[in-house]
């Protein structure tokens, strides 16, 4: 098999060499004409659902748009590549242009997931991110996650103010260079994810509401914008199809999904799963990635992994001693909170959540520790901190070593970003290219948020913060490779490779029907947690993240720490030993 295409009812599907089908859902239209450079007009046929559908004589790279009104045409939403921006016309592909050298990758077991959360942008586009794999693969990562790549306003984004989803931004290079980074990782023994988001548009560059005023919800309005109406079948189905494109076409092996607490039809979570099924080879391995506020374990029983920020805030606070915004909640007995995460995954199981004003979460402890995506960082952790910090800046180094095994020899799933395997210490701010009055937005709503929950108020300290703006806050924010090359960095990265070994090595081949078997707390700060491994033994983990030194048993073979002065049955403060036993 030599190219893969799912064809759903959205956008402009390829029929010969010289034909192709024109579909545009456009309710809120009475009149579409199909514009296609080089053509005359055609008027499109309507049809009872609002699709409407027309067939013109032309191929790929043909450039088109939809008049919806005298004055004004507009991109296909489902439009799979804009090679002038957001605000050109869509452009035909072939699908099957690319021929694929390893269409036979199934992908990899979850069980064997190292995540590896980046920004192509920083990384040079696909091309440049395409020189980075082997090294990664050579630490023993298995999986890069792609920030969201669909189109966006202006030259530099998060990604997160896409509007055009079905279209990989062309700052990052043509489509073809995007299947040919993801042929090649596959080639290399590793998988790709995609970060997708489903919950709302970007601010610029968005016509939607222009033609299809049905596919958003009034009542659901979420901190970006309205919300998507997902009880809409036709809306539901639009995202749907995107998830399918990616999976189906580009060949990426998951899909994280952005703010899933804000989809709020949860039945839209089993339709995507069966849709997944049906329409992708039943011998690969895809996984789904949820962020959800909501805590919600039944979707994790259904095939979904979460990533787990219960884990992230309550190491948080231990090692720094946050106490504003949503870490508030997590000062309370943050030793507590720390052993329940290790043993049942989510702190909040369905207790009052006080940031929030709710009731949060659902029980989790008879989840298997797999489904559960822990990190020290990731790009909302440190991009939404006032100076763009790194944990590793922030907290006492060997407290954070030890957290740094933690993450890595914990049998949930960890996800480093992007540097941090050298220990870089480069900021990451939030960045966007916006002009006008958006952009001053946009510095008003940065300011806001750090007004409202990192305690930052002072004007002159605002001013001083960098121009989420500006291209020099773009490029700030690219980590510095030279740190990787100093003393520090290549100990951090032989630390990083030793970690990874031992995970490989001792956890990995027995994950698969792993289960907690509790947790203790030892001391302020120090939690002792075990699992039982499908293979009968017991991996054990004490970290110690205070200041005292505490007793401990020890662990029958003594497979890492930090310390190497530790003397036997103890833990030294900002430390970590982890071992196995044989199951009693």
């Amino acid at each position: 098999m030599t190219a893969f295409h799912y064809t759903g009812r959205f956008g402009a599907e390829l029929l010969s060499p010289d034909r192709t089908r024109f579909s545009f859902w456009a309710p809120s239209c009475k009149t579409v004409i199909l514009e296609v450079e080089g053509l005359p007009p055609q008027v499109m046929e309507r049809h009872e659902d609002g699709f409407f559908t027309t067939e013109a004589l032309c191929g790929a790279g043909a450039r088109y748009r939809f008049r919806i009104r005298d004055d004004l045409s507009v991109p296909d939403p489902a439009s799979r590549c804009q090679p002038d921006g957001v605000h050109g016309p869509s452009e035909v592909l072939d699908p099957g242009f690319y021929q694929w050298k390893h269409p036979g990758w199934k992908g990899r077991p979850w069980e064997e997931t190292v995540i590896y959360e980046l920004h192509v942008g920083l990384e040079g586009g696909y091309e440049g991110l395409m020189g980075r794999l082997q090294e990664l693969v050579d630490l023993g990562v298995t999986a890069i996650e792609l920030m969201p790549i669909n189109s966006f306003s202006g030259n530099w984004n998060w990604g997160y103010d896409g509007v055009l989803l079905f279209a990989p931004d062309i700052s990052y290079g043509r489509p073809s260079i995007l299947k040919t980074l993801i042929d090649h990782a596959h080639e290399l023994g590793l998988m790709v994810f995609l970060d997708v988001v489903y919950n709302h548009f970007g601010p610029d560059g968005n016509y939607v509401p222009e033609y299809a005023e049905a596919l958003f919800d009034p009542d659901n309005a979420t901190v970006w914008g309205e919300g998507i109406d997902f009880h809409n079948p036709v809306a539901a189905e639009f995202f749907i199809d995107n998830a399918l494109l990616w999976l189906a076409e580009y060949r990426f092996d998951g899909l994280r999904i952005d703010a899933a607490w804000a989809i709020t039809n949860r039945n839209w979570f089993t339709q995507l799963r069966q849709q997944i099924a049906r329409y992708t080879e039943p011998e690969r391995h895809i996984h789904l990635i949820l962020e959800n506020e909501n805590n919600d374990s039944a979707l994790l029983r259904d095939g979904y992994s979460q990533w787990d920020e219960d884990w992230h805030h309550a190491v948080t606070v231990l090692l720094t001693g946050e106490d504003e915004g949503y870490f508030k909640a997590f000062t309370n007995d943050p030793t507590a909170l720390l052993r329940r995460v290790l043993a049942e995954g989510f702190a909040w199981q369905g207790e009052y959540f006080a940031p929030a004003d709710k009731m949060r979460g659902t029980p989790s402890a008879d989840l298997p520790p797999t489904k559960f995506v822990t990190f020290l960082q990731n790009h909302d952790q440190i991009g939404n901190r006032p100076r763009g910090e790194r944990m590793i800046t922030l907290c006492v180094p060997e407290a954070f070593k030890a957290a740094y095994a933690l993450l890595l020899l914990c049998p949930m799933t960890p996800m480093l970003f992007m540097g941090e395997e050298w220990g870089c210490t480069t900021p990451f701010y939030f960045f966007c290219d916006f002009d006008g009055e958006l952009g001053q937005k946009v510095r008003k709503g940065r300011n806001d948020q750090f007004r409202k929950y990192c305690g930052v108020s002072d004007p002159a300290e605002l001013e001083s913060l960098s121009d989420p703006i500006a291209r020099s806050t773009y490029d700030a924010s690219r980590p510095n490779r030279q740190e990787r090359e100093t003393p520090v960095g290549q100990e951090w990265l032989a630390r990083t490779k030793e970690l990874l070994g031992l995970r490989h090595h001792h956890i990995t081949p027995h994950l698969k029907g792993a289960r907690s078997a509790g947790a203790e707390v030892l001391g302020d700060g120090a939690v002792r947690a075990s699992w039982l491994l499908d293979n009968g033994t017991l991996l054990s983990i004490a970290i110690n993240l205070g200041p005292q030194t505490l007793p401990i048993v020890e662990p029958g073979s003594l497979i890492y720490q930090t310390g190497a002065d530790r003397p036997a049955g103890t833990l030294l403060p900002h430390s970590i030993v982890v071992g196995l036993d044989r199951a009693l």
